[in-house]
């Protein structure tokens, strides 16, 4: 069957954007697929559930590739032929393979952990600039948890510093946009800057990885096409730090509101990486997963998804299903979260995710020593939170110490 009606999801809760969590319980209790219209007026069938997200993870009829199977318009405000989006997060196999294939190799856990020393120099001198002031307070967001990762993924591709003011907006915009105009004038900034930028390293190669996946060339003699380089470059740059900086706000948030697990980890950081992990499913850094096409009716829990449609996975739900998690609104840094779905699952599993791991443990670990007294400096109920469903986070995260 399909769904009697469109749930409109402000009606369900006015607060939706701050706290979607008992929207989506109450949804997952009724069935694990239901056709939804966001508060800013956009309609999606939506995936609820553990296991039901894994599942519409891997199943092959829900599809990436929307500029050969859809219209990309449907859920960008740019065109089929920019090569901002010519990167494997739009592909599916074998596309999806060959591009993957391609730079998987530049971020696996042993590459990325010899990172650490460069992750902890940088996290050291952005605490030394935020403590050096007399009044004792600081918008993490802006003095860590944004420059952190950007810092890295920008040293780590070869982006030039005095660029990266351009690429924060560029990347607000194309995963939270404030508005169509915004969104379509950074997918037309972004390319040709970075059109220039491949150019140059084309001509003058240094130790970075665009440098590196201009030349690479596989076993078969393949390579990264001109535009597939822009995508890729776009896609590396936008997700390399802004799962981390929500990961960070989000992490230290959920630890003011539990000041018997912030003192808890502060007494032993032996209990960082379990706290890490928990901190990615109580309240993870991306909250629905990038927009699946349904290339095919796609019957789900008895529920029928139309061919065509948009599809959303609620990550955020998942990792909160009590079919899975013991009392999953519990933040409890000593549970097992694995198999939490944060970084997503199948194909399109992060490939960012040990970095995002590795700053988030050095980040919060070095925040907690340099500041043993930090506390929230707002209110929950007043942060700025990110619009849209795609990243979950807050704008600024005041704290004093």
């Amino acid at each position: 069957m399909t769904a009697d009606a469109i749930v409109e999801l402000a009606r369900l809760s006015p607060d939706f954007n701050r706290d979607p969590y008992p929207v989506y319980a109450a949804l997952r209790a009724k069935a694990p697929v239901h056709h939804v219209r966001t508060p800013d007026g956009a309609e999606f069938w939506l995936v609820v559930g553990h296991e039901a997200s894994r599942r519409a993870f891997t199943d092959p009829r829900l599809s990436r590739d929307w500029i050969n199977h859809g219209s990309i318009e449907q859920i960008h405000n740019t065109d089929s032929s920019q090569p901002a989006l010519a990167h494997m997060l739009m592909k599916d196999p074998p596309d999806h393979t060959r591009l993957r294939r391609l730079v998987a190799g530049e971020f696996t856990p042993r590459r990325m952990a010899l990172l650490a020393p460069r992750i902890q120099e940088i996290t050291d001198e952005l605490l030394d600039a935020m403590v050096a002031g007399e009044e004792r307070r600081a918008d993490l967001i802006a003095c860590l948890a944004f420059p952190l990762p950007m810092t890295v993924i920008c040293e780590l591709l070869g982006v030039p510093e005095l660029d990266r003011a351009a690429f924060r907006v560029w990347s607000n915009e194309m995963v939270a946009r404030t508005s169509n105009e915004a969104e379509r004038r950074a997918y037309e900034e972004m390319p040709p800057y970075l059109a220039g930028l491949i150019e140059a390293k084309r001509a003058d190669p240094g130790d970075d990885v665009l440098s590196r996946m201009i030349h690479a060339v596989d076993d078969g003699g393949d390579r990264l096409s001109s535009d597939e380089l822009i995508g890729m470059s776009v896609l590396l740059l936008i997700a390399g730090h802004e799962t981390t900086v929500n990961l960070i706000g989000n992490g230290m948030r959920a630890l003011f509101a539990h000041p018997d697990q912030l003192a808890a980890l502060r007494a032993d950081f032996g209990l960082l990486d379990g706290a890490v992990e928990e901190m990615l499913r109580y309240d993870g850094p991306v909250e629905t997963c990038t927009e699946r096409l349904s290339l095919e009716d796609v019957e789900m829990g008895g529920v029928t998804i139309p061919a065509g449609s948009t599809v959303l996975i609620a990550m955020a739900d998942a990792d909160r299903d009590p079919e899975r998690f013991k009392d999953p609104d519990r933040f409890d840094i000593r549970r097992d979260a694995r198999g939490h779905i944060a970084f997503g699952h199948g194909l399109h599993y992060c490939l960012g995710a040990p970095l995002a791991r590795l700053e988030g443990r050095i980040a919060i670990r070095s925040l907690l020593e340099r500041c043993p007294e930090i506390a929230a400096d707002a209110d929950e109920s007043t942060l700025p939170w990110l619009p849209g469903m795609l990243m979950r986070g807050v704008r600024r995260l005041p704290v004093r110490w």
